[in-house]
Order: structure tokens, then C-alpha cells, then sequence
């Protein structure tokens, strides 16, 4: 099935909430093969959202049903990003509203990123996307004393049972365990200082997590490299997280689980993680919303 119609203008669309006050909102381009790269990091900025989605034709041998398949570029306010999760997801919405649910592909600077939309009894989408394959890595102790420096948090205030790792599914992001639900929502960070560490780990957000039950946990996400003090709701660091949880035995390695983000900005977000057994990539679910303007 193909786009019935040139989509020029930047659609807002909400992720991973069906309420256009829920979620992280995305600008939207579905028709973006007139800008070149200083267009889409301008638009990206004028939004001020954490991330914008650009679409353009699939390169040559990109495997898809007619109409299906593309190109997708994030900008952030800052600069670009090589994958983010919650534009996905949001693009993916806004392509389904229009040609209808199913499977979509976007081939992505990271890799090439599935997605498969469906339609739940209410009318509401969903959308599900499948992460690059995964890795884990240390932090070198020195690195992490600087990245808990500039978040303002005493070793004393980590979770133990939460070990710090630097995880990628398409983006990197450093993982730290809160000790306790208040810690999480004491968020007051040194923006320059952690940024430039970001920087220098090549890191796209840093996920701080408290674990609620074996398979819930509430997440924030601090984007200081993107121009952005947190982002509401962070898919690429869902996926990124979920491959941590399995990596180090934390959650059975077929698991459901619930990630809930952006309580504490007022925007809540519910993210659904998927792994299974044998796979070594990560599902990553929620709805999504066109944002009235």
C-alpha cells in the first residue's frame, strides 16, 4: 500500500501514551526528501523536542512490502542521532493512521529497525519495534564517579542489586539503579558536567532506574548532549535496559516488562519490554497520539 498524498508539513505526534499529554512528543516529517541535513537539525531545534523523525525513500535492496519501508533520520535539537525509540514509534502511528496497521520497516543509521503496528479493540495503535542486537559494557570506576558527581548522588544512593553498565540497542546509555523511589525523583543535575562526560562515552541519555517488583520499574532519562534536561519516555533506552536486565540474570530471559517514565515531569509514559528466550534483540511497545495544534 502506498502514501496516497506528498506529506510536506511536521506532523507532532506523542509517544508511548494515548494522550497527547502523556508520553514524549516527536516532530514528525513523512516526507523529507527535500531537506538536506542543516533543514532537518533546524526544524528539530524550532520543536524543542527531544527528538524529530525524517523520512525518505528506502535505499536500494531494502527488504519490504511496496510503500512500507524507508529511511528514517533523528535529529535532536542539537544534532543527529544514529536511532531513537520513541520517534519510531511515533512515526510508526502516524504512517499507520494513514496507510493503514501492519508491519513497517525504517532503515536507521544504527541498523535496519522492524516495527509492527496493530490496531487493539478500542481503536487504539500500537505500536512494537524490534532493536538492533544488543550489547552491555563496563564503566571504568573513574567515569562512573564522575557521571555520579554531576547527577549530584553519593555512591551511597545506588542500588546494588542494579549494577551500573553502559547498554546499546541502536543507542548508548548508562544505567543507574536508585536505591529508593525518592532518590529518582530528586533529579537536579549538573547539565555541562554531565553532558560533557556523555560526550566523551559517546552516551545518548544516562537511564536511572528504580526497580518497584521483579518486573516494573520506573525510569528517567537526563539528555544534556541533546539539548534536552530529560526525556519523557525513551525507547532506544527501554530496549537498551531490557538487554541489561537479561544480561545480568535480573529478570528471566522470557519476560514481559513495565517501564513507566515521566511521572515526574507530569507527562507519564508506560513502556512495555519484551524479551524471549533464544533472541538476543528486544521488543519495545506503546501507543501513540497526534498532538492537537
Amino acid at each position: 500500500m502506498k502514501i496516497d498524498e506528498q506529506v510536506t508539513d511536521v506532523l507532532h505526534y506523542t509517544a508511548f501514551s494515548s494522550h497527547p499529554d502523556g508520553g514524549n512528543p516527536a516532530g514528525v516529517v513523512l516526507d523529507a526528501s527535500g531537506l538536506d541535513d542543516a533543514a532537518m537539525l533546524a526544524i528539530a531545534a524550532r520543536l524543542g523536542y527531544s527528538e524529530s523523525a525524517f523520512l525518505t525513500g528506502p535505499p536500494e535492496g531494502l527488504a519490504g512490502e511496496a510503500g512500507r519501508a524507508f529511511t528514517a533520520r533523528y535529529f535532536s535539537p542539537r544534532a543527529e542521532v544514529p536511532f531513537c525509540g520513541h520517534a519510531t514509534i511515533a512515526t510508526a502511528v502516524a504512517l499507520a493512521e494513514r496507510i493503514g496497521p501492519g508491519d513497517l520497516v525504517f532503515a536507521t543509521r544504527a541498523s535496519t529497525v522492524p516495527v509492527t503496528v496493530t490496531d487493539d479493540a478500542d481503536g487504539t495503535l500500537r505500536a512494537t519495534l524490534t532493536s538492533v542486537e544488543p550489547r552491555i559494557e563496563e564503566i571504568a570506576p573513574e567515569e562512573l564517579a564522575e557521571a555520579l558527581a554531576a547527577l549530584g548522588w553519593p555512591p551511597a544512593d545506588l542500588d546494588p542489586l542494579l549494577p551500573p553498565r553502559i547498554a546499546f540497542a541502536g543507542a548508548r546509555h548508562l544505567v543507574l539503579g536508585a536505591g529508593t523511589r525518592e532518590r529518582l525523583a530528586d533529579l537536579s543535575y549538573d547539565f555541562e558536567r554531565l553532558a560533557a562526560l556523555m560526550r566523551k562515552l559517546d552516551l545518548t541519555t544516562v537511564q536511572l532506574v528504580w526497580r518497584a517488583t521483579d518486573t516494573v520499574f520506573h525510569v528517567r532519562d537526563p539528555f544534556p548532549v541533546g539539548g534536552v534536561v530529560e526525556d519523557p519516555a525513551t525507547g532506544a533506552a527501554a530496549a537498551a535496559f531490557g538487554a541489561y536486565a537479561r544480561e545480568l540474570a535480573l529478570v528471566p530471559a522470557e519476560s514481559v516488562l513495565t517501564l513507566h517514565q515521566g511521572e515526574d515531569m507530569g507527562r507519564p509514559g508506560l513502556l512495555t519490554v519484551t524479551l524471549h528466550a533464544g533472541d538476543p534483540k528486544v521488543r519495545v511497545s506503546g501507543t501513540g497520539t497526534r498532538i492537537p495544534r
